[in-house]
């Protein structure tokens, strides 16, 4: 058990730093062929922090754990929202108070985000995420895509570095490391679902989605910290876009993805609700909320263990 442990931890190191290199190299890159910040924060930083759920959640529906690949992704949106966002709002609650020319793309972001959600609970009403349920999902992302694509101008946010030719070069490495970290944190989460008998899409739910939530996790908080909000917000909402729609709908295109219970499909919207009131409230109320996700996050996780 030690050793599956050791596997597991290296795994979601490798899936990190991959994350981080990835993003590197692929805002280096993107700012050398002028696209503008905005457009890379919410893309490309968005992508490179949900690339450990797309490796791990495709790796996983390729070998037949299609309930690992939807607790993955389910988890982590619900971890976005409720521990990531909540985190950050409760260090820097002023991040969300923006100007209204920002605050009105953060509405329409979070929109969509919502629009994605909704979107994934209507075909989860089926019971099964299939090919159908794999193209509309895409589509859906392809739209999103077009939709963002039109919208893009120059923001105000942190500079991203380019690193020359080495942004290829950080790309490849930290693809590399993605993927071999995903290949072991799933044989981790297995052995360790196997060894204490926890389902299959709890062990999804809980440790792997915590796992591969930890690039949004450091990315968001040092925005959060550096008063960049407006990155930390988009890089949340663009992750959870990008699990549900490219995520979910790569994954059911492998193979047909069983949703057990929709009660957990219930969980995500209303977590994923929960952004609402951290966008539209003040200061104070805003810290308050913060906290309620937090123990809501907490208590979720709880009632997953103790289910």
């Amino acid at each position: 058990m030690i050793v599956t442990v050791i596997i597991f931890c290296i795994g979601l190191a490798l899936l990190v730093k991959g994350a981080d290199a990835f993003v590197a190299g692929g805002g280096g890159l993107a700012i050398r062929h002028r696209v503008s910040p905005a457009l890379i924060g919410f893309t490309i930083i968005a992508f490179g922090t949900s690339l450990p759920e797309l490796v791990v959640s495709f790796n996983a529906a390729a070998t037949g754990n299609g309930a690992i690949a939807l607790g993955n992704v389910l988890g982590s949106n619900v971890a976005n929202i409720a521990l990531v966002l909540a985190l950050c709002t409760l260090i820097k609650p002023e991040m969300m108070l923006a100007t209204p020319q920002s605050r009105a793309g953060l509405i329409r972001h979070t929109g969509l985000m919502l629009i994605a959600t909704v979107v994934f609970a209507v075909l989860a009403l089926r019971g099964v995420l299939d090919a159908l349920s794999a193209l509309v999902l895409l589509a859906v992302f392809a739209g999103t895509l077009v939709i963002l694509w039109r919208e893009r101008k120059e923001e105000e946010g942190e500079a991203i570095e380019t690193h020359g030719k080495r942004d290829i070069l950080f790309i490849a490495l930290g693809l590399a490391a993605v993927v071999i970290g995903s290949q072991l944190v799933l044989m981790g989460a297995l052995d360790i679902a196997a060894a204490f008998g926890i389902p299959a899409f709890v062990v999804g739910m809980s440790m792997v989605a915590f796992g591969t939530s930890l690039p949004e996790l450091a990315t968001s908080l040092i925005a959060a910290v550096r008063n960049q909000g407006a990155i930390s917000v988009g890089n949340i909402l663009g992750s959870n876009i990008f699990n549900l729609l490219l995520v979910l709908g790569l994954s059911a295109l492998v193979t047909p993805i069983a949703v057990g219970s929709f009660t957990d499909v219930l969980i995500v919207i209303l977590f994923s609700a929960g952004i609402l009131p951290l966008i539209l409230g003040s200061r104070r109320t805003i810290r308050a909320w913060s906290l309620v996700l937090l123990a809501g996050y907490v208590t979720y996780i709880a009632w997953l263990f103790a289910a």
